[in-house]
């Protein structure tokens, strides 16, 4: 299951307990932690090992194994040629936890969980240079921000809050943004978060302070149509939120992702809309955008696509679209090929380097951020 449609899937379930009566709460409760256990005994040996996290908190883009693609639309450039393997970096040690995993591109990873999160997994903590990873299985969701000592966390139990940890202090505050949310995502410079909020009667997207300000913007759903995987992501440089638009007059199928129009960009300090880019397909995070903003990664209706922002042109297939756009014409990314490596490689889909994660963390969701 994505992490998308288990968010869904959890929403859905929230909304439903809101209007019921105790005792379906209580239910929801019992399967939420029934799950839980069954997925920290599926924690791999070696964890018990670490030091837990005392009071522990996307990611960033949330780099995972994908099945494999649908079969491609013939790409709107030739596709290039075969290139030379790609140079393979040496699989950490054991001890791998006392320092930052460092992957191509000087990136590293801030946290590893299970998919969908159940709080089982590693994170960095990078308070005070202590640099190296513990292990926790607290949250339902830990998610630190891509800088800093903050961490922010969820919990089944707690479906209207979240919780903002600051490793430097090991102080916790819980703060109510409200009901029917996704899991935070953080801003590119790790001082916001961003939920999306989705209810009968309200959607839009909600921006909260560490300090616990929230403020909460209605978008019309008629004036800015989206179906299908409708999230707001922040864009690079943190001063917007996207939304996936549907292409109206198009066929739309529940066995296929919905055709896209383009994305609708919106002010991260005020929700009003400010410009559109004819994307046609979902971009998975901020970091999805080149650095000079010409170039996009996107999930297309079929395929994950390189594509031009100004004008929506398919430039070329990729592997995957939950990349992390690192520089220049490099990108950092998790192929679907089931080895749980990561890979830095170019705009055209060559692989250049590849990186081995300890084993511990092969089949874990893994964030990363800035070194």
């Amino acid at each position: 299951m994505t992490a998308r449609l288990d968010e869904t899937l959890r929403r859905a379930v929230r909304d439903l307990a809101d209007g019921a009566a105790p005792a379906p709460d209580l239910a929801v409760r019992a399967i939420g932690r029934g799950r839980r256990l069954r997925r920290r005994r599926r924690l791999t040996a070696g964890a018990a090992a670490l030091v837990a996290v005392a009071g522990v908190v996307v990611p960033f883009v949330l780099l995972r194994p994908r099945p494999a693609p649908l079969p491609a639309t013939p790409p709107a450039t030739p596709p290039a040629t075969a290139s030379p393997s790609p140079s393979v970096r040496p699989t950490p040690g054991a001890n791998w936890t006392v320092a930052p995993l460092v992957l191509p591109g000087d990136w590293v990873v801030t946290r590893a969980q299970l998919t969908g999160g159940s709080g089982n997994g590693f994170l960095l903590d990078r308070s005070q240079g202590r640099g190296r990873y513990v292990a926790t299985d607290r949250y339902d969701g830990i998610y630190p921000a891509p800088t800093g000592s903050l961490v922010a966390v969820v919990e089944e139990d707690r479906p209207r809050e979240v919780g903002l940890i600051d490793l430097a202090t090991r102080k916790t505050r819980w703060h109510q943004v409200g009901r029917a949310l996704t899991r935070p995502a953080w801003s590119p410079d790790g001082r916001r978060l961003l939920f999306t909020t989705d209810q009968r009667d309200h959607f839009g997207f909600v921006v909260v302070e560490p300090d616990g300000t929230k403020r909460t913007y209605p978008v019309s759903r008629q004036r800015y149509f989206c179906t299908d995987y409708c999230f707001f992501v922040w864009t690079r440089d943190g001063r917007e939120v996207a939304l996936q638009q549907t292409a109206q007059g198009k066929a739309r199928s529940e066995s296929a992702r919905h055709p896209r129009s383009g994305v609708q960009m919106f002010s991260a300090e005020n929700g009003l809309p400010t410009r559109f880019e004819p994307l046609p397909g979902d971009p998975a995070g901020p970091w999805a955008w080149s650095p000079d903003g010409t170039l996009a990664v996107v999930q297309g209706q079929q395929e994950p696509l390189l594509v031009e922002t100004a004008t929506g042109r398919v430039v070329n297939p990729l592997p995957t679209a939950d990349v992390t756009w690192v520089g220049g014409d490099r990108l950092l990314y998790r192929p679907p090929d089931e080895s749980g490596d990561f890979v830095l490689a170019d705009t055209a889909g060559r692989e250049l380097i590849r990186q081995p994660l300890p084993e511990q963390l092969a089949e874990l969701e893994v964030s990363v951020a800035p070194r």
